[in-house]
């Protein structure tokens, strides 16, 4: 069964950096869209980046201009450098991946913890 696996999570000063990864598995072909998502507890799910095989790319508007996508089709792995860190970036990252032309995930890693202190 495809998995993917988070890493890359943790405590960093607000202003400071991270780079997430995500890995998959399971799988000989690669996703159509691969992305992450952000949850913080006791607030609605938002979309932070996406990518296509092809590279376009998406951003939601409280990351644009901090947060970099990017992918590696050969090894279906998906990237997010995140700049400018601020503390309602605080939240729980989970990676995903669409298999085909569906815009809603086939898959979801298990999440990786980012803390921002102010």
């Amino acid at each position: 069964q495809v998995q993917l696996v988070e890493s890359g999570g943790g405590l960093v000063q607000a202003g400071g950096s991270l780079r997430l990864s995500c890995a998959a598995s399971g799988t000989i072909f690669s996703f159509n869209v691969m992305g992450w998502y952000r949850q913080a507890p006791g607030k609605q799910r938002e979309l932070v980046a996406s990518i296509t095989r092809g590279g376009i790319t998406n951003y939601g508007d409280s990351v644009k201009g901090r947060f970099t996508i990017s992918r590696d089709n050969a090894k279906n792995m998906v990237y997010l450098q995140m700049n400018s860190l601020k503390p309602e970036d605080t939240a729980v990252y989970y990676c995903y991946a669409v298999r085909g032309p569906a815009m809603a995930p086939d898959y979801w890693g298990q999440g990786t913890q980012v803390t921002v202190s102010s």
